[in-house]
């Protein structure tokens, strides 16, 4: 394996895991929706609150594919043909969420903007759960071939460890929009968003508890890479715990960051268990290693002399974009607007 291969692996790891950090507020935010929103007011406000981000958020996940595509095509080949389906239904519901923001600016009734307002919740929901999906049978292992073609049936897709995968990534989803609400907005949705962390903090740590456990069971991460898993996972372990603590002291920028932190743990905790390799085969003969899904060294050197020069600019963007936009959301209080 190359240097060139190494750095690329961790850059596909660090392009997701960014995507999860911006995105999964994000997301958090339209599932709250219909969790912490008494009205289509305070759903505006709610969606307000990320509409200068979302559609760029979503970009660093087209960055992350795009990047698997021309450094890693042999995974990029398996993952996506092999997925098909679930990466259908994820694009149909960034798809839905997208469309949501515009439509219901529009709705010239409230049935309109009450239907709009559910596909944003669904949407936001619909896509965490099916990449924790994703990412979770990934490292569990697949039915692969010698040509690297995924020969697997339902049971191979949905089984419990995917799905406790799933929910699991989009309660940290929830948890981090939360979070981000208590940032950007005040009044009653700000109160109530901090209740809601209260009560789904103690939920998560019994998800882990879980998911760690399936993690042990389903996959080699504890026998090939012991000490790294472990301290990953404690490390994950000790960011919920952090962003409890801001949850019931009321320190909204601590909950954020940590939150948003846990969800890169996890992203390196599933990058970390899957070196060297890049897919992973119930039979290991057949699992699909870094060193030969590659690119040549010319196109990686190529990508590398390119990344260095775009990533910063896109980097700054995003930080100016978010210094732009740094105000809260200021909400209003009305006697019904149901």
């Amino acid at each position: 394996m190359s240097s060139l291969q190494l750095l690329w692996f961790f850059l596909i790891g660090l392009l997701f895991s960014v995507f999860f950090f911006l995105e999964g507020f994000d997301y958090g935010v339209g599932m709250s929706l219909r969790v912490i929103a008494r009205n289509e007011r305070e759903r505006g406000e709610l969606m307000q609150a990320i509409g200068p981000h979302w559609d760029g958020n979503e970009v660093w996940l087209i960055t992350a594919g795009g990047a698997m595509f021309a450094s890693f095509p042999y995974w990029y080949a398996s993952l996506f043909s092999g997925f098909y389906i679930i990466l259908f239904l994820t694009l149909f519901a960034l798809i839905l969420r997208g469309v949501s923001f515009e439509f219901r600016a529009h709705a010239l009734s409230a049935a309109g903007k009450k239907l709009w307002g559910w596909t944003l919740t669904i949407g936001s929901l619909c896509a965490p759960f099916l990449l924790g999906m994703m990412f979770t049978d990934l490292v569990k292992g697949m039915p692969l071939d010698a040509a690297g073609n995924i020969r697997g049936g339902f049971g191979d897709y949905v089984n419990l460890f995917s799905i406790v995968g799933g929910v699991a990534v989009t309660l940290l989803c929830l948890l981090h929009g939360l979070n981000f609400i208590r940032l950007k907005l005040t009044g009653d949705l700000r109160q109530r968003a901090q209740a809601v962390t209260k009560v789904l903090y103690p939920v998560l740590f019994v998800g882990l508890v879980v998911f760690a456990g399936l993690l042990m069971w389903q996959t080699d991460f504890f026998t090939a890479r012991p000490v790294s898993s472990w301290i990953l996972l404690v490390l994950i372990v000790l960011l919920s715990v952090i962003a409890t603590f801001g949850a019931y002291r009321d320190k909204e920028v601590l909950s954020f960051i940590a939150s948003g932190a846990t969800l890169i743990g996890v992203v390196a905790l599933l990058f970390n268990g899957l070196f060297p390799r890049v897919m992973v085969g119930n039979n290991p003969l057949y699992s699909i290693l870094i060193e030969n899904a590659a690119s040549t060294e010319y196109t990686l050197g190529v990508m590398t002399i390119v990344a260095a020069i775009l990533v910063p600019i896109v980097l700054a963007y995003t930080i100016w974009s978010y210094f732009v936009f740094n105000q809260r959301v200021r909400t209003k209080k009305v006697v019904s607007d149901k």
